[in-house]
């Protein structure tokens, strides 16, 4: 599959199965990680813009999505994060990260367990830790997200994470989105990923010694508080907030302005520091 907001991908070996990148651009590395039921497109507003400023820019797929393999025996931060660190190992770092949702708490995992190659971390609408989810809830949500009906309910849950603003792009990435997950194998990748705990980012949140930008969307829904739980992430990790207005879960997409914004200043501090 060749989404048609991205560079044709290259493919990285893994043990289970490969992971799908593109690379562009020249200069410091910048590694974008999607979130769970995401595509490596969701930085598509951003991206170019990023290689234009003088960074060499690579955006993956989290394994069992889009390009890469559905033939992994397992899924999780822990896991992603390996796939980080193969991957910027592959393409010469330090690297900055900028990692969305599930992405973020990999990337967590990857700084801490390798801080030689992660010179600054980005965490968009950040999972790094487990919410406080009731056995119920949880029940039911596997249910819900189980492979036959997955990629049904996840096409009709994913407006609701878009919060404001809407890009205008939002239907056809959405599109593309539920096309992947039609190929056989990955609705059932994805409803293993949805099974995963982010204990192991909650973990080693503390234990990162890069720098660390947190950037939330004011609406997004996935937490009861948003800015509470950015001022918590960045109180732990000793990193600072930007909060996006008139967004939700993907401010990259949102409010792709806002977004740079912030990045830009980041970028050169961290770029600088390593």
């Amino acid at each position: 599959m060749n989404t048609t907001n991205t560079a044709p991908a290259s493919h990285l070996d893994r043990p289970g199965g490969r992971i799908s990148f593109d690379v562009s651009g020249d200069g410091p590395l910048v590694v974008l990680v999607p979130g769970m039921g995401d595509l490596r497109s969701t930085y598509r507003h951003i991206a170019p813009t990023l290689r234009h400023l003088g960074y060499r820019v690579a955006a993956t797929d989290l394994r069992g999505h889009g390009d890469s393999d559905a033939s992994f025996d397992s899924y999780g931060d822990v896991e992603t994060a390996g796939d980080l660190i193969a991957l910027i190992d592959h393409l010469g770092g330090p690297a900055i990260v900028v990692g969305n949702s599930m992405g973020a708490g990999a990337a967590v995992c990857a700084a801490a367990e390798r801080p030689e190659l992660v010179a600054g971390l980005v965490l968009i609408g950040p999972f790094v830790r487990d919410g406080s989810v009731g056995a119920v809830k949880r029940a039911l949500l596997r249910i819900a997200m189980a492979p036959p009906w997955a990629r049904r309910v996840w096409g009709a849950y994913l407006p609701s994470l878009y919060a404001g603003r809407r890009p205008e792009d939002f239907d056809a990435h959405r599109n593309e989105i539920l096309a992947s997950m039609r190929r056989p194998g990955y609705a059932g990748a994805f409803s293993r990923t949805t099974r995963i705990t982010h204990a192991p980012a909650a973990e080693r949140l503390d234990q990162v010694r890069t720098p660390v930008l947190v950037v939330m969307g004011e609406l997004d829904p996935d937490f009861e508080d948003p800015r509470s739980e950015a001022d918590w992430i960045a109180g732990q990790s000793g990193g600072a907030v930007v909060m996006v207005p008139d967004s939700g879960h993907y401010p990259q997409s949102q409010q792709p302005e806002e977004v740079l914004a912030a990045l830009r200043d980041f970028l050169v501090e961290a770029t600088r520091g390593a």
